[in-house]
């Protein structure tokens, strides 16, 4: 069961322009509002990752991605309707909607819809997608707990408190123009 207090505080972060931290289907993530270019930054910083890598973005229904899947055609928008919800991001041509630190130096964006059932609950509440990146600093491992979150980034973020979904391993990375598998 979601605690509708923690979810409605979380929000609050985001709008604020605050970074918060999450468990998704396999490691913890942290999550930002995908549109505030001061809190894609601050992200970036407390990562001390490469901007050129950009960042993926998760919803917790396709339907949340529309602006973003507008000019793909019909065939795949069906590929990605059949793998969603699910355990792949997909990298889809940029249309010119996400931000430049999202897509770094790629011509396309990352994009995964999710059936954590925290994940789904943050972006319904939320209103539409949040940026989602392994919560590490750069060259250290993935967290898989709150505890490691606190060590890692301290009050920096704010960290909502849940089970990861029970994957061994972060999802794949495939390709929609060309189906190739970017990570397995």
């Amino acid at each position: 069961m979601i605690d509708r207090e923690a979810l409605e505080t979380a929000i609050a972060v985001l709008r604020e322009g605050g970074i918060i931290a999450y468990p998704t289907e396999a490691v913890w993530g942290l999550g930002c509002d995908p549109d505030n270019a001061a809190a894609l930054q601050a992200l970036l910083d407390l990562k001390q990752r490469d901007p050129a890598k950009g960042l993926i973005l998760i919803a917790g229904d396709i339907h949340q991605f529309d602006p973003w899947l507008s000019e793909l055609n019909a065939n795949d928008r069906q590929r990605l309707s059949t793998s969603w919800p699910g355990h792949v991001t997909w990298l889809v041509p940029h249309n010119g909607r996400s931000h430049p630190l999202l897509r770094g130096e790629h011509a396309s964006v990352a994009l995964r819809v999710s059936d954590h059932p925290l994940v789904t609950a943050l972006c319904a509440a939320f209103g539409g997608p949040l940026v989602s990146t392994s919560a590490n600093p750069a060259r250290q491992p993935p967290a898989l707990d709150s505890a490691t979150i606190r060590d890692y980034f301290g009050r920096a973020v704010h960290v909502v408190e849940g089970a990861l979904g029970g994957y061994a391993r972060p999802s794949t990375i495939r390709d929609l123009r060309s189906g190739e598998i970017l990570r397995d």
